[in-house]
């Protein structure tokens, strides 16, 4: 897998936003700037895998993507966020890439904002394309495992839970970093499932493939961000995140969800796509 530099200017992210809400309407412009972006939705699924071990039936996974942090704007929503998650009691946390927007300097307040979240078995990152682009390494690995999380890029970890094991692992961004499957697949036991935290959604198609995979989950695409009510329509779509825009997919043994994301690209608008929490419960076959 290889990585390009971004070719994305969020000033054209910006203006295709401001015609979209031109389209809309004004009042439907006012909910979609001032409401929604705020208004925090839970996402409830169960996943049948086939190879989940039957004493981890009702697993519980917390999916938190895209938080696209930005100091002054989002506190109030973040506040949604933990107390949400209190509430939800996970048993397994996962942070699916985009913490910042544009200016690393909101890492820190990022990582201070959603410090010392809980779960039963804990809270695992791993980066995006922003956080690559804007940040620096050891920052991303500094800030983030500063908070309580566990951070993986290319790397992965074996959870022993009820006597079974599971291997959880992060791949490097796509878009943004140098993605290496084999680090990130290296120490997983022939058998065991496998849960990978994979920002950008479209590589599920060659991951699936090449590795033992059971569930991914990604983010990247905000669930299109502004969607065309009743028919789900998506106008801009965004580089690896063009065949799985939102929502869970199955291939073969292998799973994929991907989740609408917390923040936003450009102007900070959504319509009909709310932020999401999205909470997954692992069921056995």
């Amino acid at each position: 897998m290889s990585s390009q530099r971004p070719k994305i200017s969020l000033k054209r992210i910006s203006r295709r936003s401001t015609l979209g809400l031109l389209g809309i309407g004004v009042p439907s412009g006012i909910w979609a700037a001032a409401i929604e972006p705020n208004h925090l939705s839970i996402t409830r699924k169960e996943l049948i895998l086939p190879r989940w071990p039957k004493a981890l039936d009702g697993f519980r996974i917390a999916q938190v993507t895209d938080v696209h942090f930005r100091p002054g704007d989002d506190e109030k929503l973040i506040a949604k966020v933990r107390e949400a998650l209190a509430l939800e009691s996970p048993d397994l946390i996962a942070v699916t890439g985009d913490f910042v927007i544009d200016d690393p300097s909101s890492l820190p307040e990022f990582a201070r904002a959603l410090k010392d979240l809980s779960a039963t078995h804990g809270v695992i990152a791993s980066p995006g394309n922003h956080d690559r682009w804007h940040c620096r390494s050891h920052n991303l690995k500094k800030e983030i495992e500063g908070a309580g999380m566990t951070f993986l890029s290319n790397a992965g970890t074996n959870l022993h839970i009820k006597g079974e094991n599971i291997f959880v692992n992060g791949l490097d961004s796509i878009w943004g970093g140098r993605p290496n499957p084999t680090r990130a697949w290296r120490g997983h036991q022939k058998g065991t499932p496998v849960l990978a935290l994979v920002h950008e959604p479209d590589p599920f198609d060659e991951l699936h493939q090449s590795h033992p995979l059971d569930l991914q989950l990604s983010g990247h695409t905000h669930g299109g961000q502004c969607r065309v009510p009743i028919l789900g329509y998506v106008p801009v779509k965004v580089k690896f995140g063009r065949k799985f825009i939102y929502g869970h997919f199955q291939k073969a043994d292998s799973q994929l969800f991907v989740g609408r994301g917390i923040g936003t690209v450009g102007l900070r608008v959504r319509f009909a796509c709310a932020p999401e929490i999205a909470i997954l419960t692992l069921r056995s076959a």
